[in-house]
């Protein structure tokens, strides 16, 4: 099998969209570290008691590296009209996330400090309870902390067959 056979085999699953955000530590104690975001597909539920949530990060990447140091995280389910979120946090090649986040509306979350996407259908605050390498991917498996439903406005965002898509 081929890598663009198992590629297209598993592009066959939709899957729900979220923006994946941490806050870099400080480099001094009077400074706020960068913001750093993902847009991630490969998000699922893993437990009701405790509840844990699962997130998929390529090996070495810069959500990976972070998350190796930092335990506390948040989640934005986004909606099918913040398209533009999840192509802007899935560029390869991007700008700094500093940028990013620029002109995107969003809270901090009040536990992790990390940034929640206005108008999500869902937001999660989370921390690290275990790292699983497998693959070219390690799996994060997070507490969930809290969870507020900000927005019930419109759908979800998915992604299905290589490009997002809204249900209807």
């Amino acid at each position: 099998m081929s890598n663009e056979e198992f590629r297209g085999a598993l592009a066959r699953l939709a899957a729900g969209v979220v923006l994946i955000t941490a806050q870099e530590p400080p480099l001094d104690e009077d400074g706020r570290g960068e913001d750093v975001g993902m847009t991630a597909t490969a998000f699922m539920s893993v437990s009701l008691d405790p509840p844990l949530v699962m997130v998929s990060l390529r090996n070495d990447s810069r959500m990976d590296d972070l998350l190796a140091e930092q335990p506390l995280w948040a989640v934005s389910v986004l909606a099918e009209s913040q398209r533009h979120i999840a192509g802007r946090f899935a560029m390869k090649g991007r700008i700094s996330d500093r940028l990013l986040f620029e002109d995107i509306p969003y809270v901090r979350g009040e536990i992790t400090g990390a940034p929640l996407a206005g108008g999500a259908l869902a937001v999660l605050e989370c921390r690290t309870e275990q790292r699983i390498v497998a693959g070219d991917h390690t799996l994060v498996i997070g507490r969930v902390l809290s969870a507020r439903l900000p927005s019930d406005d419109g759908g979800p965002l998915t992604y299905f067959k290589g490009r997002y898509r809204h249900l209807g």
